[in-house]
């Protein structure tokens, strides 16, 4: 049996099948499960995400899907965290107590209230430019940067200026996306950037079966 091009980590919680759509429209084939056994056989897989950071680990970790996704990872399957899911591949986030899987040093934290006195909106919700901080091996079209539509009250605080694909301004500076080796982080939501997503999904889901 072919495997499919990618597979989705279903784990409660996100729209998976708005992802799978968008995949199938850069004619690429998409798995949802549950199964951590079939997440360690993944040609390539998508950690999704919305919500807590805290029950997100939590449900990675009581279902097993949290050491399927870092042995995959580790041993070399490319992986891509999108939105909460990049903040998952993190040493950590401020909203919760819980640790990240470690696959990105780095961390999540909090838009601030007010910036020079002007209140900030709080998440940070439409479209914004990404500027390139150096070339994405698994999404070569992140490369040149490009607008993108973004749903987030955290932002990532990378540990190492290496790991940074992405920069974006939003009352301050984050990393947009980021990688590191096979591991791809994403912030923003491909499956809503139109042309822009649609080429990173269709780079990091590689040639077609």
């Amino acid at each position: 049996m072919t495997r499919a091009d990618v597979t989705i980590v279903d784990y409660g919680v996100g729209n998976l099948g708005s992802l799978r759509n968008a995949l199938a429209k850069v004619g690429r084939t998409a798995d949802i499960t549950g199964d951590p056994d079939a997440v360690a056989v993944a040609e390539r897989i998508i950690l999704p995400g919305v919500g807590a950071f805290d029950r997100a680990v939590g449900r990675l970790s009581e279902t097993g899907l949290a050491e399927a996704i870092t042995a995959a990872a580790k041993a070399g399957t490319p992986l891509a965290g999108v939105c909460l899911g990049m903040q998952l591949l993190l040493d950590g986030s401020d909203e919760g107590a819980l640790p990240g899987l470690g696959l990105i040093a780095g961390k999540a934290t909090r838009f601030p209230a007010t910036i020079d006195g002007h209140r900030l909106l709080v998440p940070h919700m439409g479209w914004s430019s990404a500027v390139a901080a150096k070339p994405s091996r698994l999404a070569p079209a992140l490369s040149d940067g490009g607008r993108f539509y973004f749903v987030h009250s955290y932002a990532v605080d990378a540990d190492e200026a290496d790991d940074v694909l992405t920069w974006t301004d939003y009352g301050r500076r984050y990393a947009s996306s980021v990688e590191r080796d096979n591991v791809l982080g994403i912030q923003f939501h491909p499956e809503k950037s139109h042309r822009y997503g649609l080429a990173i999904l269709r780079d990091f889901a590689g040639s077609s079966h």
